[in-house]
């Protein structure tokens, strides 16, 4: 069996004197799509900066590709090929479309995301590329934030409240471009309150319940009275 591109194992997570994950063990697969399910508050955007670098973490509790990275920052983490696709997007105000998406770029590493790619992908963006990038709509800026991360050319992206506050069209939008993006090999984490949407387009699934892992199961399989269980305890 294949090693996985991602392991996380034994993962504790603190703001100061609160716990906010406990002993978390999980994995993702070259080219896989794991969604991370759960209640507001359960850790999942935790879960992200732990493994983004944003939270240091002893070195072996994630490990990329093999290598202990829960100790590095997150440029670190980033130079290895982990982008991120933040909550709340966090866009250069001050910078046009294409700035913000040429940031994501200098990474240098080599791959098939570059501006011509990128606007592709997302031809709205091509016709707003000198506009100041907080003056788009929400689902606009949700897509140089993502342009952004794919721009750096990693091989694993993480989502992090992909489609919050958007409205259902863009959403919708968002979504169909995932395969486009994922075609090459590259694989995701996607951080979703949408549960149908997460796992309409995943591979598996962790819940997250009060920062621990209360349920995984394929995509495909999991029941709604499974997920009920895994959210509140309850049938």
């Amino acid at each position: 069996m294949t090693d996985p591109i991602l392991q996380i194992a034994g993962l504790n997570a603190y703001y100061k004197d609160f716990q906010a994950l406990y002993s978390l063990e999980m994995h993702l697969m070259q080219g896989e799509v794991l969604a991370i399910i759960g209640a507001n508050g359960a850790g999942k955007t935790t879960l992200m900066r732990a493994i983004s670098g944003l939270m240091a973490n002893g070195a072996d509790q994630v490990r990329y590709r093999g290598q202990p990275i829960g100790a590095l920052r997150a440029d670190q983490v980033a130079m290895l090929g982990i982008a991120v696709v933040p909550e709340g997007r966090q866009l250069f105000p001050s910078l046009s479309v294409e700035e913000n998406l040429l940031i994501g770029g200098r990474m240098g590493r080599k791959g098939p995301w570059s501006l011509n790619s990128v606007f592709d992908l997302f031809p709205i963006l091509k016709e707003c590329r000198a506009v100041p990038s907080t003056s788009l709509s929400g689902g606009q800026q949700q897509m140089v934030a993502i342009g952004r991360a794919l721009m750096s050319n990693p091989d694993l992206i993480l989502f992090d409240e992909i489609s919050l506050g958007l409205a259902p069209v863009i959403i919708k939008s968002i979504y169909d471009a995932l395969p486009v993006i994922v075609s090459e090999g590259m694989s995701a984490m996607i951080v979703e309150q949408d549960i149908s949407k997460a796992l309409s387009v995943s591979d598996r699934a962790y819940c997250l319940q009060e920062g621990r892992v209360s349920l995984e199961s394929t995509s495909a399989d999991v029941s709604r009275a499974a997920i009920s269980q895994a959210y509140f305890g309850i049938a």
